[in-house]
């Protein structure tokens, strides 16, 4: 990684510290406490040696010692456990707010931009890149500060005790801190790519796990295997290279302290045994030195060793964080602000009005998809936006529910869409794709989606209003029946009903529909129609439909292609005259009856 985006990266990570709150001081606080009854328990301990070897007191003089070595271990493990516990809670509150975050601005950039990767790409930053920022914030900034405070407080208490064991400690320090640095680029960098390889690897078996009958039924199961087999050794690979820099990281620091403690051993037994007589202040140096010292010492480069091992959190930090930056810096292009009123409403007792001139609808990345057109969709009208894929039929809806970025203008009731409060903007929206999207959950939960306000016989008018209640009503549960995991238990026009019947309890005045009939069959495809027909007779509507023949009751139709509205009317207007319509509508009447022959071939 280069050093301008680590500094980056790192400045952002620092940045976000403000959501662990207090709990961040606090774990320094209680490791700052740890260091200080460190050098009181090497104090006692010295002391008792030094008073029954050399100075052959009896242990009833040194009793006091004795009373206070045993209080301070229980006061040690309740400062450990205080740390370990307000460590934890500052990283598991920067995890919620960092989640909470990335889940706020995927639902702000909406499905056009989070369809731009695949699902398991998206597990993966919003659970382990996220998880992966929990040890920078428990254990690496506040052992940054404490590496800094512990040795210096040690270096003060032994300098005056002897500057030549204080002189070996101030110069062996550095090169724990040093080695740390070289080997945590390159952690790093290996955390960064094994992050991107993660992110690939997620996506690819979602993929392939969704699309598991699709590839059994055309038998490209063992292919798809080798593939998920190289995938996964690509990430074997990775995994294994960020652990051997940190096993070679974490064997080398420990061999600089043990070095840098076998040297100071060593000047104190030479000392001593009277071979070298330098250090001291005039006194020969005596065994409460000594022992004090070397007590101190493992003490003293621990702080350091334990910043090189919690390096890799920050090494591992930096990787997950590239993602996260990108994701949350990432700004809207294009969007147009005509209004010197940024946050509009739109009254939610009337039916709404649309009025497109020179409307330009854009990418997420700038790219031209769709105009520009002009269009109007009157009061209680409903419309049908027909072409063949690709033609920008759901990029406008898309605009419509203010997930792509437009130019020109786009009236709602006479107000500038891009000038209303969004959150506000959908509340006056019901939508419907093609796939239906249900959640773990009861039929119940799934239809008034934590709205308290809807009681069970609303919500059973509308299951009967959608042809489904006689399915519910037949389980034992009824609307507390158990929907599973990618819909288990129902099939797609089921899910298709439940998901219209949670459409229609939102009372909307705008009805936007993208495909809702593709994957049904004939007679789920007429009764969605018909019942989407009744409950859009008093509201305005905008559909995209593939089924042609069932659109006469349709007010409007408009015709697009490449971008452009190539035609409007009505059903049996488009219909006669010459166009794209009449083109598509014979291509319909041609498929179905090479269908309906195939259909009674078979038979």
């Amino acid at each position: 990684m280069n050093i301008p985006l680590e500094k980056q990266l790192t400045k952002w990570l620092k940045q976000q510290k403000k959501s662990c709150g207090f709990f961040l001081n606090l774990t320094v606080t209680f490791g700052v406490l740890t260091g200080l009854s460190l050098l009181v328990q090497a104090y006692l301990i010295a002391s008792i040696i030094h008073g029954i070897v050399i100075l052959e007191l009896p242990t009833q003089a040194l009793n006091h010692h004795f009373i206070g070595l045993l209080c301070l271990i229980p006061v040690r493990a309740a400062l450990a456990f205080a740390r370990e516990r307000s460590s934890f809670e500052a990283g598991k509150r920067l995890r919620l707010q960092i989640r909470q975050q990335v889940l706020d601005k995927l639902c702000e950039l909406g499905p056009a931009y989070i369809k731009g990767k695949p699902a398991g790409s998206w597990a993966t930053i919003v659970l382990e890149q996220i998880e992966d920022l929990h040890d920078f914030y428990a254990r690496y900034l506040p052992q940054m500060l404490l590496a800094g405070f512990i040795p210096l407080t040690i270096l003060i208490a032994v300098f005056p005790l002897n500057w030549a064991a204080g002189l070996i400690l101030l110069t062996t320090a550095p090169l724990i801190p040093i080695f740390m640095i070289l080997v945590g680029k390159g952690a790093a960098d290996a955390n960064r790519k094994n992050f991107k390889v993660l992110t690939q690897l997620s996506g690819h078996f979602m993929d392939r796990l969704k699309g598991l009958k699709t590839l059994k039924l055309f038998n490209q199961g063992e292919t798809e295997l080798k593939n998920i087999e190289s995938a996964s050794e690509s990430f074997r690979s990775g995994t294994m290279a960020v652990l051997r820099l940190a096993f070679l990281s974490s064997a080398v620091l420990e061999f600089f302290a043990a070095i840098s403690i076998a040297v100071l051993a060593v000047y104190f037994g030479f000392s001593f045994l009277e071979e070298l007589n330098f250090g001291h202040y005039g006194e020969s140096i005596t065994l409460f030195i000594g022992v004090f010292v070397l007590m101190l010492a493992p003490e003293f480069y621990q702080p350091l060793r334990d910043m090189g091992t919690h390096y890799h959190a920050k090494a591992q930090a930096i990787g997950a964080a590239e993602a996260l930056k990108e994701l949350l810096d990432y700004e809207v292009p294009h969007q147009q602000q005509n209004s010197t009123t940024p946050s509009q409403s739109v009254q939610t007792n009337q039916a709404l009005t649309l009025q497109a001139a020179d409307l330009c609808v854009y990418s997420l990345d700038g790219s031209l998809l769709v105009g520009p057109i002009s269009f109007t969709v009157e009061q209680n009208q409903n419309v049908a936006l027909v072409g063949p894929s690709g033609s920008g039929k759901t990029s406008l809806l898309n605009a419509l529910l203010g997930f792509l970025p437009y130019q020109g203008s786009l009236l709602v009731n006479g107000v500038e869409l891009s000038s209303i409060d969004k959150p506000q903007w959908r509340k006056n929206l019901a939508w419907l794709g093609q796939d239906p999207q249900l959640f773990y959950g009861t039929v119940r939960e799934n239809i008034t989606m934590g709205d308290t306000t809807l009681t069970d016989e609303t919500i059973k008018a509308h299951l009967q209003q959608v042809a489904i209640w006689d399915f519910i009503e037949q389980k034992t549960l009824g609307l507390a029946h158990p929907i599973g995991e990618q819909m288990s238990g129902l099939s797609v026009g089921q899910a298709q009903r439940i998901a219209l019947a949670r459409a229609l309890t939102k009372n909307a005045q705008l009805f936007l529909l993208d495909e809702p009939t593709a994957s049904l069959d004939q007679d789920s495809e007429r009764v969605i129609f018909s019942t989407i027909q009744d409950a859009t007779q008093d509201m305005t509507s905008l559909m995209i439909s593939h089924r042609l023949d069932q659109l006469q009751h349709m007010h409007n139709i408009i015709v697009m292609d490449q971008g452009k509205i190539v035609q409007q009317g009505d059903f049996d207007t488009l219909n006669k005259a010459p166009g794209l319509f009449n083109d598509m509508q014979q291509d319909m009447s041609h498929l179905d009856n090479t269908i309906s022959m195939n259909s009674q071939a078979e038979i």
